[in-house]
């Protein structure tokens, strides 16, 4: 790879850490009231599934794809390629503990590609994280 390369690869990975690491997650609902009147917890509400998907797509499919193929625009100048997952033999070996991790502290924190940034915003944000996971299992079903 000569140098010109390396360097639009470079900044490449270097604006999609810099995008994904600064942007918030979407509001997993508010929080609501039981019948005898007291306030539930926010994160007891659920994750609306479109919500999941936007902030996947927002986040994730610049380098994941829109389908999550690993074929984002992204990914032309990676190596190793992003994770396809759509591959059967990956989502029965995978965790959605080693999902959450690798969203929440990035690819080298999983023995991934260091150049997934990771999201520590959603850290402490079950409810985010569990719809994110249905996303990515979406992808292999």
């Amino acid at each position: 790879m000569n140098s010109r390369h390396l360097l639009l690869a470079l900044g490449l990975a270097a604006s999609v850490a810099a995008a994904c690491s600064k942007r918030e997650a979407p509001s997993s609902g508010t929080t609501g009231t039981t019948a005898a009147g007291e306030s539930a917890p926010a994160a007891a509400a659920k994750v609306d599934p479109a919500a999941a998907m936007a902030l996947y797509q927002e986040r994730c499919s610049a380098c994941h794809g829109a389908s999550g193929k690993g074929d984002g625009p992204g990914a032309a100048a990676l190596t190793p390629k992003p994770r396809n997952y759509g591959d059967k033999a990956w989502q029965a070996q995978v965790t959605d503990e080693q999902i959450k991790k690798a969203i929440t502290m990035g690819g080298a924190a999983v023995g991934k590609s260091p150049i997934m940034p990771a999201s520590p915003d959603l850290d402490g944000k079950p409810e985010v994280l569990d719809a994110l996971v249905k996303v990515v299992r979406k992808f292999g079903s």
